[in-house]
């Protein structure tokens, strides 16, 4: 069954080229690995410094995996230095 991830991000605005930087370099390794069916990263066009990436994986076993990248765990230390706040991620299954 495939898993549906939204994750939200809060940047210090001072900061923003910083942050897209790292999300390119998590992105274009993300969209490399076995089961990653989407994953796109996304600007709220009225909230600056609010980013959310929208995740599609073939299985919550691929996302699983994900979390033990170095890509991944490389941007949660780099990205949580200049986020204003704590990262929130909603993970669900398609129900309709």
């Amino acid at each position: 069954m495939n898993l549906h991830i939204v994750a939200l991000f809060k940047f210090n605005e001072s900061y923003l080229m910083e942050a897209v930087e790292l999300f390119q370099t998590l992105v274009r390794e993300t969209r490399k690995e076995e089961g990653c069916l989407q994953y796109d990263l996304i600007e709220d066009n009225e909230q600056k410094g609010t980013f959310f990436i929208v995740e599609l994986w073939e299985s919550a076993e691929h996302h699983q995996r994900h979390n033990g990248t170095d890509h991944l765990l490389n941007f949660r230390k780099d990205a949580s230095k200049i986020m204003t706040s704590s990262a929130q991620v909603y993970k669900g299954f398609k129900v309709y």
